[in-house]
């Protein structure tokens, strides 16, 4: 493709809104342009690299028997309603209404969908297990649109969706997607892990992140320094055990704390150690009202919470209701003497804890010499806060680690979550009405084009993995005006297309330095330039990547390039 007649504007600055490498680097070198906040359109050479991404995604998807097809993006709003999704997903799902007032959701992701398509259409065991998938355009009204295409309000997403007669065989298929995902990552090039996380509003248990190691990457994986184990930090257990403390208990007394609000500044006005204050967070537990309790210096975990009373919704209580419930504001919440109507759960480091202080449910009052059991009541103990560095790992292997990742796939075991509230069953082998055991799994494709460049660039703009570039060879013509370089240029242009390389051919009337910066911006591995020695039939070919360089004849070229693909 000659750049003279091609959509490829270029920048020489970075946007002002653009944050991270990659949101620069697509931005400046032509491959896309927001249209709003967090919405994008690709440009030319931005849209043949997300092609290089379906087609890996298509390729191994059709290796475990995945078949493609494509669903509405408009989803009546009586399928979500079927599941309950309509009001749990939240406010990140875009509603619409029709002229007549029909309600309508923009497709965040198609779980309704599929599961209303398939118990129409799928009836006996005979036509299990199914796998299905679709590359298409999702909506999700986020709060903050940012980074570019890590977090937009409408993106591009792989989802598949399995249907299986069982578990085990819902496993089978679960392990096929897992190892699928593994090599489209791999295949882009991606340092990677695939971490435990949590489903979330998608409904089900078992479910794995696929995450991209970045500086950049919103999510925290914990991962064991010795062992292969990773997890999101939300979904990491804690293994560790207390040594429950030898202090003789005392009495209880409530100290003024005036303006003291936050752990830190008790502790300090009390003079003790973080640790030795507690933590009390007041919750709503699908309409419940929950206190957790964690040691001063630990941080508490909502998902861990949320798994342990199986909830759909929750959320911190307002300081409106605190107050109501509790009869104090944030900075004075505590577990003595408190509501019949609020349930106290603490931390297991809780129960190891003697003389401690605590808010007192009174405005500017704490309690100091607190023990649990003696002091306050609590209706469990459990894991309830995040994983630190240095902490065991839960597989009994090593410490834990640290890192950022960036999202870019994760699989679900969605179990009987959807097809039991939507009544989607077949015929087992006895003529048994059968709920189906379903699965989903989602690759965001064109965040994976953004972790791509994350992991791969430089000072001068990107350095695409050679499968993935918009382009094998980006053919340069330094003086198109001369017609030694004009001949010599058109002559390699023609003879790689004809061999199949896919060839960016810069015939435009710029300046040399131009050229070669926009080259470099654009990230295509291989560079042939046509210059001064175009009329010895010489030219310079330039690996982007090592930046290594060679003069070559004219006849030498295609062959060079044929084996450098190869290798």
């Amino acid at each position: 493709m000659k750049q003279s007649q091609m959509l490829i504007p270029t920048l020489k600055e970075n946007p002002a809104d653009a944050e991270i490498m990659s949101h620069q680097l697509l931005v400046r070198a032509g491959y896309i342009r927001q249209l709003a906040s967090g919405i994008y359109s690709f440009l030319p050479i931005g849209r043949r690299v997300l092609s290089k991404v379906e087609a890996i995604v298509r390729e191994e998807m059709e290796k475990i028997g995945a078949h493609e097809m494509l669903m509405p993006a408009l989803e009546p709003s009586e399928l979500w309603k079927e599941t309950g999704r309509w009001t749990t997903f939240g406010s990140e799902l875009m509603r619409i209404n029709d002229r007549h007032g029909r309600e309508f959701a923009l497709g965040a992701t198609h779980e309704e969908v599929i599961t209303s398509m398939v118990r129409n259409e799928v009836k006996s065991y005979k036509q299990l297990p199914l796998s299905v998938y679709q590359i298409q355009t999702k909506f999700r009204d986020e709060a903050r649109p940012r980074f570019g295409l890590l977090r937009g309000r409408e993106f591009l997403m792989k989802d598949a969706y399995s249907f299986n007669e069982s578990y085990e065989s819902l496993d089978q298929t679960y392990e096929q997607m897992f190892e699928a995902y593994s090599n489209v990552f791999r295949r882009c090039g991606l340092n990677f892990r695939a971490v435990i996380a949590d489903s979330g509003a998608m409904g089900g248990k078992d479910t794995h992140e696929f995450m991209v190691l970045s500086e950049v990457g919103e999510d925290v994986i914990a991962y064991s320094d010795t062992s292969r184990y990773a997890a999101n930090i939300e979904m990491a257990p804690v293994n560790r055990t207390y040594t429950k403390s030898d202090e003789t208990p005392l009495e209880m007394e409530k100290v003024h704390t005036p303006d003291q609000k936050t752990m830190r500044d008790v502790a300090d006005f009390l003079g003790h150690e973080l640790q030795k204050g507690l933590k009390s967070i007041l919750f709503k537990v699908d309409e419940k009202f929950v206190m957790t309790i964690t040691r001063g210096d630990h941080e508490v975990n909502d998902v861990k919470l949320k798994n342990l009373y199986d909830a759909e919704l929750i959320d911190l209580a307002s300081e409106a209701e605190a107050r109501e419930v509790v009869g104090a504001g944030f900075g004075s919440l505590g577990p003595v003497d408190v509501s019949e109507d609020v349930e106290v759960v603490a931390d297991f480091a809780v129960e190891a804890l003697v003389n401690v202080s605590c808010g007192a449910n009174e405005e500017g009052y704490h309690f100091t010499n607190v023990t649990p059991g003696k002091d306050f009541q609590v209706s469990q103990y459990a894991d309830l806060r995040f994983i630190e560095e240095g902490d065991p790992s839960p597989d009994g292997e090593g410490k834990i680690k640290f890192a950022r990742g960036i999202e870019v796939g994760h699989v679900f075991k969605l179990g009987e979550f959807y097809s039991e509230r939507m009544k989607a069953t077949f015929l087992n082998d006895q003529g048994k009405a059968t709920t189906m055991i379903m699965g989903s799994y989602g690759i965001g494709v064109s965040r994976t084009l953004a972790a791509i460049v994350e992991q791969y660039h430089d000072e001068r703009g990107i350095t695409w993995p050679a499968n993935i570039a918009p382009y094998q060879v980006h053919l340069l013509s330094l003086n198109p005006k001369k017609e030694d370089q004009k001949e010599l240029a058109d002559a390699l242009y023609n003879t790689l297309i004809e061999a199949g390389v896919e060839v960016l051919y810069d015939d435009r009337k710029e300046r040399a330095g131009v050229k070669f910066a926009d080259s470099d911006l654009f990230g295509v591995p291989l560079r042939i330039t046509v210059g001064k020695r175009a009329s010895e039939g010489v030219v310079e070919v330039k690996e982007r990547m090592s930046s290594n360089q060679y003069d070559l004849e004219q006849e030498e070229v295609l062959n060079y390039v044929t084996n450098w693909y190869k290798s």
